[in-house]
């Protein structure tokens, strides 16, 4: 049997990776910091849920309890897909001459130190799996060799924020699989999705955007680590 836990997964890409997932034949652990829409969304997919809010030491570690007495001490597969983009009051991405930290922060808090979080927390369980993988989901707009190129959508993203934050977790990604050759770790580009992150404006469904996602959720011991991937292959840094 195989665990997974995804992270941000009521809706969006980690609802649809839940879904796939759970076809595969994984127990799946539906992670939300919204008790009841996550439980509503695994009941609806036959998953668990887990309540887990990434900014939140407490509750992060009582997910990691709850799902260390579950399985036994194992988790198999970490799908860090909590994230969320522009102005937490929705009005949008905040232009670069008015980002202060106070704008930055709650970005990084959950994209990345959320990522972190989750991932330092559960890696007693990832190391007790015999083929253990963390996905973290980043975004193109994380890659400085695309938004540095004038021919691609990145080029014309005009926040700070949100780019900053993910290309750190392309950093942690790098890191972490260097630090724990045993686990394979990678970041994803899910390419520009129909999500409530983005307002629904992008320009592929999330059975589409998912596909990197469960992809590399499924990579086996001798599959790639510390790279960075979409749909067609490995994205430039």
């Amino acid at each position: 049997m195989t665990t997974t836990l995804i992270t941000g997964a009521n809706k969006g890409l980690g609802h649809e990776t839940a879904r796939r997932l759970l076809a595969a034949g994984h127990t799946v652990y539906l992670g939300s910091r919204d008790a009841e829409r996550g439980r509503r969304a695994a009941e609806e997919l036959g998953a668990r849920h887990v309540v887990i809010d990434v900014t939140d030491d407490a509750s992060v570690a009582a997910a990691v309890r709850t799902i260390d007495t579950d399985t036994g001490g194992v988790l198999d597969i970490l799908v860090n897909n909590a994230g969320i983009e522009g102005r937490t009051d929705g009005n949008g991405i905040v232009a670069p001459a008015e980002e202060t930290v106070d704008t930055l922060r709650p970005l990084f808090e959950t994209n990345l130190y959320g990522t972190l979080r989750v991932t330092h927390a559960f890696l007693p369980l990832l190391r007790r799996s015999t083929a253990p993988v963390i996905v973290n989901v980043s975004s193109g707009l994380g890659s400085m060799a695309l938004v540095t190129d004038p021919s691609t959508p990145a080029y014309g993203y005009p926040g700070i924020a949100y780019p900053a934050s993910k290309t750190a977790v392309n950093m942690l990604t790098v890191q972490y699989a260097k630090a724990f050759p045993e686990i394979r770790i990678n970041s994803v580009e899910p390419g520009f999705t129909k999500t409530d992150l983005n307002g629904n404006t992008g320009v592929q469904t999330v059975e589409q955007g998912a596909e990197i996602i469960v992809r590399m959720a499924q990579v086996g011991p001798d599959g790639p680590t510390g790279g960075y991937f979409d749909a067609q292959g490995p994205v430039a840094w």
